[in-house]
């Protein structure tokens, strides 16, 4: 669980802090992204992320948990529903926060949080990591397969071949 914060709240005490970090959580799941203050965001990036591992598990006891914290059955019903079926292969990092510049009033930092819905790719191997196993596997294993089978196959058909002209000759030249 993550620590309490210290210092001053966000708008006020700890209970508005809670009430309005869990709003802008079911906002971001109902609406997939949002835009807010950099600090906002920050602190309700790993409400999210939990909500969303409580999504995944899928069972009451995490429904109930979330529910806890946001109190709409109809956003903890999508949260469910719709997105931890987008998100069951990715291991976390279910959030995204991109800057997007300074408001003109009060030239706070604004960001957009969204939901990070598209599949996984999976993660190409280092350079470093590939360049070694290339340089070792491949050579181990070219050289039984370039040698026994190629080799073999060139050495028994011309034998049989030559073996065949040399019975022929004879049995032509006694016919004579």
């Amino acid at each position: 669980m993550a620590a309490p914060t210290k210092g001053p709240r966000l708008g006020g005490g700890p209970a508005h802090e809670r009430l309005m970090l869990a709003n802008l959580a079911a906002s971001l799941i109902t609406h997939k992204s949002i835009k807010t203050t950099e600090t906002k965001a920050k602190r309700m990036r790993p409400l999210v992320e939990r909500m969303v591992t409580f999504a995944k598990r899928g069972d009451l006891h995490a429904r109930r948990r979330v529910l806890a914290t946001i109190g709409d059955k109809t956003v903890v019903h999508e949260l469910f529903t719709e997105v931890a079926p987008l998100v069951a292969d990715r291991e976390g990092g279910y959030t995204r926060i991109t800057k997007l510049g300074f408001r003109k009033g009060d030239n706070a930092s604004m960001v957009q949080i969204e939901l990070v819905l598209e599949p996984v790719n999976p993660k190409p191997k280092s350079a470093k990591k590939s360049a070694k196993a290339n340089a070792s596997e491949p050579v181990a294993a070219e050289k039984p397969a370039d040698e026994t089978p190629a080799d073999e196959t060139v050495v028994d058909e011309a034998p049989a071949e030559e073996t065949a002209e040399t019975t022929e000759a004879p049995a032509a030249e006694d016919a004579k």
